[in-house]
């Protein structure tokens, strides 16, 4: 096998790796050792009774096990090897420990390489799991080799399963980007047109009147130039965004008119109608936002309260505040329902998410999503306004 065509695997196994973040590789240590724990240890203490002198050392090991495990996401080849070693070690002192209950830590390691870890790596550490298959055959016939076989290849197993499963996790939070960016590349070109055209009437009013009003000719190249930094910053935003081809519309296709947070209250009152307690609050300093900023703050704001009508479970009132603040503005959404978001950032509402943390990144912001402490989801984005400005 090539380089290159080891290279997606590769790839795939650096982002599976840097996806568990460090309190969730805690929580799997603290769970995968326990389960070590409560059944090796229980059968070493139990099978070592008899063997005074040979069931501390087996204890110990085991603890090792389980301290060992505090690394399998950083070093699982590693973790791997030193479990099935002391394993081995632990089967050998207590051989009333069945192998298959032995080598459970290394069986746990070899489940986690295998979902984080490349093809290259961890087939070869199946193939060196089942090596000790005719000890296990040897100390328990055919059930013995068989029951030893099944758990190591459906621990690989598992962990090709949660593989797959991550592969369609990045797969779904790609495709929902690129849909983001394809709507706002249309949208953005649709600001920008509308500012190049306003830039067309102010020249040619300009040429108009240069003899006989020049103040009003300096006033009208006045406001082009002001417009043709704006649009100069709206392409930078457009050529950002649109990355990928994104499909032309259709001929039938209608687009939504003039997206603003002037039009908040349309918002408000169409969620009002299905009954929802809705409070708007907006500055009036958001009124002359870049079009770029004002259509991402608008976007940002229509998704929340959709999630809201659509996920927030037994939410029945939500705010919306919509302020200036210095160079900035920030938008806050919060309901008060109960919601499973911020734990399934994948599918439903996760997918929105996804766009407006991608309409918030796009101008150089920033967005926060999460449950509550009292109870209730909040939205919190800050969009920067001299960026497009």
């Amino acid at each position: 096998m090539d380089r290159r065509s080891r290279q997606p695997d590769d790839a795939f196994a650096g982002e599976a790796r840097s996806a568990v973040s460090p309190r969730a590789a805690r929580a799997l240590w603290w769970a995968s050792a326990g389960v070590v724990l409560a059944v090796i240890g229980t059968s070493v203490l139990v099978a070592g009774m008899d063997h005074g002198r040979r069931l501390p050392v087996a204890v110990t090991l085991v603890l090792v096990q389980a301290c060992a495990l505090r690394w399998q996401v950083r070093a699982p080849v590693v973790v791997l090897a030193a479990n099935a070693v002391t394993g081995l070690v632990v089967w050998a002192l207590l051989p009333a420990v069945s192998l298959t209950g032995a080598l459970l830590a290394a069986q746990v390691v070899l489940c986690m390489l295998s979902a984080t870890g490349p093809r290259r790596l961890s087939v070869p550490a199946l193939a060196a799991m089942c090596l000790p298959a005719p000890l296990a055959f040897g100390a328990g016939g055919g059930s013995g080799l068989t029951v030893y076989l099944l758990a190591v290849v459906l621990a690989w197993t598992a962990g090709q399963w949660r593989r797959a499963q991550q592969a369609r996790t990045r797969a779904e939070m790609r495709r929902a980007v690129v849909e983001e960016r394809a709507r706002i590349a249309r949208e953005v070109h649709d600001v920008v047109a509308h500012t190049l055209s306003v830039m067309v009437i102010q020249a040619g009013a300009a040429d108009d009147v240069f003899t006989e009003r020049p103040d009003q000719a300096r006033q009208a190249l006045r406001a082009i130039e002001t417009g043709a930094r704006s649009a100069l910053g709206e392409l930078r935003l457009l050529l950002s965004a649109f990355r990928l081809e994104a499909e032309e519309d259709g001929p039938g296709e209608q687009r939504e008119p003039g997206p603003s947070l002037a039009r908040l209250d349309e918002l408000a009152d169409t969620l009002r109608a299905t009954g929802m307690a809705v409070h708007m609050h907006r500055d009036s300093a958001t009124d002359s936002l870049p079009a770029a900023v004002d259509l991402a703050a608008y976007r940002i704001v229509q998704e929340a309260l959709t999630n809201t009508l659509r996920h927030a479970a037994g939410a029945d009132e939500v705010s919306v505040h919509v302020t200036a603040e210095g160079a900035c503005v920030k938008i806050t959404v919060i309901d008060n329902g109960n919601t499973s978001l911020g734990s399934s950032p994948v599918v439903g509402a996760g997918r929105g998410l996804v766009g407006m943390k991608e309409r918030a990144r796009l101008v150089g912001g920033s967005l926060h999503a999460g449950a509550l402490p009292g109870g209730g989801f909040e939205v919190a984005a800050r969009l920067p306004v001299e960026r497009t400005s």
